[in-house]
């Protein structure tokens, strides 16, 4: 019998506030452990919530961003468990009427080459709501250690229908949520500093069959590609056991990176595990037209039909747009280039290429660097009309990237301007031809690749400074 996997995703993400979620104590990350607290989150007797405006914007633009239906009123919701991240013994949720219904994640598959756009599909949502984090445990050989500077942080999940079909598709899926929310200033989503962190509910079913599987939830994938790793390496699992003649078992298992092995952790629960109640502290919220109006104009572009319009408005090539669209500063910056007159794809490739590797060499980011898209703009126009070579804008690009200075004024100043004397240009290539009778003697005889040398030896007599152009319709007129 044959097998197919059907996989959902739980994604929780940190939001991008300043405040924690029911509480005006700061939220960050790295601080001694435990001094991110006070009586709310601590949940010391008569201590009550106050919501933060923040969080709620935050998780609204979310789901405008993906496309979700924005509830017109929300609640909140207990969701009782004792575990000792959680010092209140339950966790302030949302259940049965969570903020953000619906909407999707669109992904790119792999394309059949790396340089061709792959399929694109959007995986249906769920919900998104709106909870707080817990605190974080650290488990010594004798005890374990409980840091509570992370509960009561806005934690934002995302529930993906059971849509995904494979461990590619998961991790397509996550990569593009993850830059739908950098790119909105919802997270930063690292993971490695827990802001973003996945779980996968994993099941097989037999090909062409409409009922799930038993599922099997995989927990700490604390990375995209360990969620990739970890649902294919459970999808063998599950294949193994079915062949074997066993039976799935309802569980969450965890997920070993390092070593690509996964372990039973516990049953899974159900919902009414956790007798979900309506909170009596907290208010239900409503959302009206005006809110969602002002939020809707802080929405950013989708990257994707940013990609799309880089391709359709600008000519520029999948393999230049898969670079720029991911980091939406870069992006920004090649836009602030080309409505200042620089010629699309020049722009482009000098944007992706020479100032990508000049900010790594360096360990800058964009922001702090002295090339600004004027910089990019006015090298193009010198190149394009014939001021400098090709060759000589890669020195004047090196030169303006340290200082600053604008590219016109580097050429002045080092004198880098081609010559377009006549004159000076025939003495170069008559030298060039009488040192070349090898290569003239080839050209002749119908070898357009052998005037190279020629227009090479010319191009090292001018240090770089003759008209390319010009040399080749120099060199032609006088061999002959």
């Amino acid at each position: 019998m044959k097998f197919e996997a059907v996989i959902g995703l739980e994604v929780h993400v940190q939001l991008a506030t300043a405040s924690k979620m029911f509480t005006r104590v700061a939220a960050g990350y790295g601080e001694p452990a435990n001094t991110l607290t006070d009586p709310v989150v601590l949940a010391l007797p008569g201590a009550l919530p106050v919501l933060n405006k923040a969080a709620l914007d935050q998780i609204i633009k979310a789901g405008l961003i993906l496309g979700c239906s924005i509830a017109p009123v929300c609640k909140w919701d207990r969701k009782n468990y004792f575990y000792p991240d959680s010092p209140k013994n339950y966790q302030l949720s949302q259940y049965d009427q969570p903020i953000c219904l619906g909407g999707a994640v669109e992904i790119e598959l792999p394309g059949p080459a790396r340089n061709v756009m792959g399929e694109h599909k959007k995986i249906p949502l769920t919900r998104i709501h709106l909870e707080e984090d817990v605190g974080k445990l650290t488990h010594g050989a004798q005890d374990t250690l409980v840091d509570y500077n992370r509960a009561g942080t806005p934690l934002m999940e995302i529930v993906s229908e059971p849509a995904l079909a494979s461990a590619d598709e998961a991790y397509a899926f996550l990569t593009s949520l993850r830059l739908a929310l950098v790119h909105g200033g919802i997270s930063d989503c690292d993971m490695e500093k827990g802001q973003m962190r996945c779980d996968a509910n994993i099941s097989i079913r037999p090909v062409g069959a409409t009922r799930l599987g038993t599922k099997v939830e995989l927990k700490n994938l604390n990375s995209i590609s360990f969620v990739r790793d970890g649902i294919a390496h459970e999808i063998r699992r599950q294949l193994a056991v079915a062949a074997a003649g066993g039976t799935i078992t309802q569980e969450t298992r965890d997920y070993d990176g390092q070593t690509g092995t996964s372990q039973s952790l516990r049953s899974k629960e159900m919902a009414h595990d956790y007798r979900y109640f309506p909170d009596p502290d907290l208010m239900p919220v409503r959302v009206d037209e005006a809110w969602l109006a002002a939020l809707r104009a802080t929405i950013p572009e989708h990257h994707f039909d940013r990609q799309r319009r880089f391709m359709a408005d600008y000519q520029l090539p999948y393999t230049i747009t898969s670079v720029l669209v991911p980091d939406r500063g870069l992006a920004d910056y090649f836009e602030a280039a080309a409505r200042l007159g620089a010629a699309p794809q020049a722009a482009a490739n000098w944007i992706a290429n020479d100032l990508r590797r000049e900010l790594a060499a360096a360990k800058l980011p964009l922001a702090a660097s002295k090339l600004h898209p004027a910089h990019i703009a006015g090298l193009v126009s010198l190149v394009e009309s014939g001021v400098i070579s090709s060759s000589i804008a890669k020195e004047v690009f090196v030169a303006m990237f340290q200082s600053g200075e604008p590219p016109a004024a580097i050429v002045d100043r080092l004198g880098l301007r081609q010559s377009t004397d006549t004159g000076e240009l025939e003495k170069w290539v008559s030298a060039a031809i009488a040192a070349n009778p090898k290569a003239v003697a080839e050209f002749k005889a119908g070898n357009e690749k052998a005037l190279n040398p020629i227009k090479g030896a010319v191009m090292k007599a001018s240090a770089g400074k003759a008209n390319p152009q010009r040399v080749d319709e120099l060199a032609r007129k006088l061999i002959g």
